[in-house]
């Protein structure tokens, strides 16, 4: 991670950024006022929360196995729970709009690559519990303390998955007949993460939503973020630093908005 890059993306992001005020869409001013101003507490919060607090806690050393990019913080192979939890997991507000985008759109069919700890992932199921929640991930370490999680919630509509995400992604896609959301938080490299993205479109409908995780973590990864958005089947994509939201509405005039978040 070039944290210099970062800062000067940061700074043009603050200069690009708006808000309710400066949408032109229906369909993107009603999203930004019912979704990502939502202040509301949910129920779910209190419940993910207690998950993180307790693993916020977790001495455990875990051996880290990192398939891709990493995120910027993986280094070492051994690692405290807690440690991972601190740089490599979304903090609640971001965990908590995943949940909010889920809770407002109801997808039925969500996929997500890259589970880690699984706080994202049970943001992601308990939000609707209808939904199919198809996770994979790379290191079995983490992977297994996620299902720890998710069987502290009850969480029965997450299917876990493991490996690397080359040979389990298309395996996946395979026994999904569409996708209704897509969290990309994985393998931060651009060729991996454009051909993620291909492969995911051939199960993408109308009404789908993909998000991309670290948008500017690098060079390579703005530059996927670039053609993404240049892609002829994306309409309107929202830009909040963090996160990179994608939507292939056809009805929709191609747009692209930096909003503040």
């Amino acid at each position: 991670m070039d944290k210099i890059a970062l800062a000067i993306n940061y700074l043009k992001y603050r200069k690009l950024r708006t808000n309710e005020h400066g949408i032109h869409s229906p369909f993107v001013f009603s999203l930004y006022n019912h979704v990502f101003k939502n202040a509301s507490s949910y129920y779910a919060y209190t419940a993910v929360e207690a998950v993180r607090s307790r693993l916020s806690a977790d001495k455990r050393i875990v051996r880290v196995k990192d398939l891709g990019a990493g995120s910027g913080h993986n280094q070492g192979k051994e690692r405290t729970v807690s440690g991972i939890l601190r740089t490599a997991v979304k903090s609640p507000k971001y965990s908590q709009l995943l949940f909010r985008l889920v809770n407002y759109f109801q997808p039925d069919t969500i996929l997500e690559l890259g589970t880690s700890l699984g706080i994202s992932t049970m943001y992601l199921a308990i939000a609707r519990s209808k939904s199919t929640v198809t996770t994979i991930e790379g290191c079995p370490e983490t992977r297994r303390i996620a299902l720890e999680n998710f069987a502290s919630l009850g969480l029965p509509n997450i299917r876990s998955l493991e490996g690397n995400f080359d040979s389990e992604l298309p395996e996946a896609l395979q026994s999904l007949n569409t996708l209704d959301l897509v969290f990309f938080d994985g393998n931060h490299r651009k060729s991996a993460t454009l051909s993620y993205f291909e492969q995911c479109l051939e199960k993408a409908n109308n009404e789908s939503i993909f998000i991309f995780d670290d948008i500017y973590w690098s060079k390579e990864m703005t530059e996927a973020w670039e053609l993404i958005k240049a892609h002829p089947k994306v309409k309107v994509t929202i830009d909040i630093f963090q996160l990179g939201i994608v939507f292939f509405r056809k009805e929709q005039v191609k747009q692209h908005f930096v909003l503040s978040y």
